[in-house]
């Protein structure tokens, strides 16, 4: 690509860039099952020294690999969503398979999953359509009209250890359990859920026959509650910064969404392994059927696409108490400066807390 033809484009079209971003779009079948050995086998071996650690009573070697153990099953997740996207593999039967198969280890059903990501692109930053496949975020005036309880409620959601601790847990373990809301979708969410509930517990079962429950509990716990802890905050980090896009629907343009709606978290090489380039989320976004292992060409061959919404691992903490959209300053604020903005203008006598609820 030569520079005339990335001085071209325009760097804030999305439409522009989602057009020349097609060329990027073809899977690697040979690249696709490597990617995928080189995360299944290491995951297996690790599960089994994990449960050779337990059953030896060797908490120095359950340290060193809980963590590693916890990155690869994230990195299978991620394979999951691209199968979901169709981008991983060139055949659709070939990325449904592998998605169902890698869903009993992710505990996600994969097809019923599907449905509901493929909704997340398709309404990323509209504020007509919130509430699928993504953090629940008010407006500001939207917070200022609830109630108190409401208020309080909405503030007890978007707590770190309710966005961070408790929400992975109930996601994964409860949520994905059952497919809620779905019964307008007809059979499929049912019947994926309720395979993939049949294929957790059967292999369960086998793992429990083979290592015992106790050891069994001791691997997959851990390892499942941190890989869904940094999956969610993946997901958080990617639309949750403070200058994302919403916008009402007038105003909103699926291609524009994805550019300014969705981060480069440029993670170190290790991290962006294990998370399989996701950070890379506006190109994701704007083109999803590009595999994960050609996301680093398309920075490589477009370097305007690299400043684009980029967060470091340090920034990406500052978007924690980010928590309500300010529709007129077009960004992201925190109960903290809301509480600034009333005691400023005196809005309401006495309205606002010092406790740290608004």
């Amino acid at each position: 690509m030569t520079s005339t033809d990335q001085s071209a484009i325009d760097p804030k079209n999305g439409r522009a860039w989602a057009k020349k971003l097609t060329a990027y779009r073809t899977a690697d079948d040979r690249r696709a099952i490597f990617e995928l050995l080189v995360s299944a086998v290491p995951f297996a071996g690790l599960w089994g020294l994990m449960a050779f650690a337990v059953e030896h009573d060797l908490p120095w070697l359950y340290a060193l690999l809980v963590l590693p153990t916890a990155g690869f099953l994230i990195r299978m997740f991620l394979i999951q969503h691209d199968c979901g996207h169709g981008s991983f593999f060139s055949h659709k039967a070939a990325n449904d398979w592998v998605g169902r198969l890698l869903g009993v280890l992710t505990i996600t059903p994969y097809d019923h999953w599907r449905r509901g990501h493929a909704l997340h692109h398709a309404t990323a930053g509209n504020l007509g359509r919130r509430g699928v496949g993504d953090v629940d975020t008010l407006t500001v005036s939207e917070y200022e009209a609830r109630s108190p309880l409401g208020r309080l409620r909405y503030w007890a959601y978007r707590h770190p250890i309710v966005l961070f601790c408790v929400g992975p847990a109930y996601l994964f373990v409860f949520q994905n359990r059952w497919p809620a809301g779905a019964s307008r979708n007809g059979w499929e969410p049912w019947l994926s859920t309720m395979l993939t509930n049949l294929a957790i517990v059967v292999v369960a079962a086998a793992l429990i026959s083979l290592v015992g429950l106790r050891t069994f509990l001791w691997v997959e716990i851990p390892t499942l509650m941190l890989a869904a802890t940094a999956g969610v905050w993946l997901f958080y980090v990617q639309h949750q910064f403070e200058k994302t896009f919403w916008a009402q629907p007038a105003g909103w343009d699926v291609h524009d969404a994805a550019l300014r709606g969705s981060s480069h978290y440029d993670l170190p090489p290790v991290l962006r392994w294990f998370s399989a380039n996701i950070g890379i989320h506006h190109v994701h976004h704007l083109s999803s059927r590009i595999p994960s292992y050609r996301l680093t060409a398309v920075l490589k061959d477009f370097p305007a696409l690299r400043t684009i919404g980029r967060l470091t691992l340090w920034q990406s903490l500052e978007c924690v108490p980010l928590t309500l959209w300010d529709d007129e300053g077009g960004r992201l604020v925190s109960f903290k400066e809301l509480r600034r903005r009333r005691a400023a203008h005196s809005v309401r006598a006495g309205g606002y807390s010092e406790s740290g609820v608004p």
